[in-house]
């Protein structure tokens, strides 16, 4: 598991590197001030949270057998992809069915934080 995770992290990381870059030039001016707010609220938790998963999966490596490590790396996954690709949608493509879906992101990220805190408890 820590080689996906690893490779997950990886591509989510170079992705928020260049979607960051995206808003920096191409969306500025073409969104509003509060989209390209979101925007760039959601390329800055997905950063965050793909250091967070290359985290996890250097972990694995070391204890493979602490279970609650798997689990807080796919929190953050569903993290990534609930709370930042719902304000890409809405910021990009004004989808406001997605506005429910952010804050179930937020709590996969908690519940990913607090499955690493229990963990912690194993590691150390």
């Amino acid at each position: 598991m820590a080689r996906v995770f690893l490779a997950i992290a990886s591509i989510l990381g170079a992705l928020s590197v260049a979607g960051g870059a995206f808003g920096a030039h191409a969306l500025k001016g073409q969104l509003t001030e509060t989209a390209l707010g979101s925007f760039e609220t959601g390329i800055r938790y997905q950063m965050y949270h793909a250091i967070a998963l290359l985290v996890v999966a250097l972990f694995i490596s070391q204890y493979p057998d602490v279970k609650g490590l798997v689990t807080a790396g796919w929190c953050f996954i569903a993290g990534i992809i609930l709370f930042s690709g719902s304000l890409y949608g809405l910021s990009l493509a004004s989808i406001k069915a997605l506005g429910p879906v952010t804050p179930l992101g937020g709590a996969a990220f908690i519940a990913g934080w607090i499955c690493l805190a229990w963990s912690s408890a194993k590691l150390l």
